[in-house]
């Protein structure tokens, strides 16, 4: 028993010393990347979550090019903001992955959650196989749609610059699943929800894409952290594809493309 909890007490230490490690080179990376003076790159780790034929054909298609209008959806709405760079967020499309990474707690414990995030954070780095040469890890989740109609909650973490990404290995869902990277990226820049988490709907006016609109309903787009387009006060629809969607200002401000 002694021996047992010697090595745990060990492993404990060995976590705490590399998630120290990971939170200084962290505090570092998100300076620099917030001061938006060069691209910042993004890492996609494709993983097979459900294990099917389906999903590993559907992972062994993807290409770089897959992921050239998140770029560009990037690159115009930056320009709205007068950012000076012409493309400042980049992916690489990286190695795929056949670890899980640990499961989101279902309750909001906040020990549980914290010991979650420590977990993850360790566990992507010591998945992320393009080490330096990207600053943002996310961990793309591919689901057969046939087996998994609805996905759960995907997250990006500011602290540790990684997320996971839950999508639908279906070339019907490209538009959707651009959204949902979009996101979730911005989300690794610091960039807040601005939706209520009960209902789903856009809060206003931060989570709508035009909320100087008249009418106010139906509004044209969605605010890509409002996550929906407002449709009425009640209904909100989930845009399919990002020339749906825009960046507001807050959103902006949060990320610092605009100077507070």
């Amino acid at each position: 028993m002694q021996t047992i909890n010697a090595f745990r007490g060990f492993r404990i230490i060995l976590l705490l010393l590399v998630l120290f490690f990971v939170a200084g080179s962290d505090w570092i990376g998100r300076h620099r990347s917030l001061s938006w003076d060069a691209p910042i790159w993004v890492a996609l780790y494709p993983i097979n979550s459900d294990g099917t034929e389906t999903v590993s054909n559907y992972i062994a298609s993807l290409e770089r090019d897959h992921f050239s209008s998140v770029e560009q959806f990037f690159a115009r709405e930056a320009k709205k903001f007068n950012l000076s760079l012409e493309r400042p967020i980049r992916f690489r499309l990286a190695d795929q992955i056949s670890t899980l990474p640990p499961a989101v707690p279902q309750d909001a414990n906040p020990i549980r959650v914290a010991w979650w995030s420590l977990k993850f954070r360790y566990w992507a780095w010591r998945h992320a196989n393009y080490g330096s040469a990207a600053e943002v890890h996310l961990f793309l989740q591919y689901f057969d749609p046939k087996i998994n109609p609805t996905l759960a909650h995907s997250f990006g973490l500011q602290k540790g610059r990684a997320g996971v990404v839950n999508l639908f290995a279906s070339r019907n869902m490209v538009g959707s699943n651009q959204v949902i990277i979009a996101h979730e990226t911005l989300h690794t820049f610091g960039a807040t929800d601005k939706y209520d988490v009960g209902s789903g709907l856009p809060i206003f006016p931060s989570g709508y894409a035009e909320p100087n609109l008249r009418p106010l309903y139906p509004q044209r787009k969605a605010e890509l952290m409002g996550g929906r387009k407002p449709l009425s006060e009640q209904r909100a629809a989930i845009p399919k594809r990002l020339h749906a969607v825009l960046i507001g200002p807050q959103t902006a401000s949060e990320i610092r493309w605009v100077k507070n």
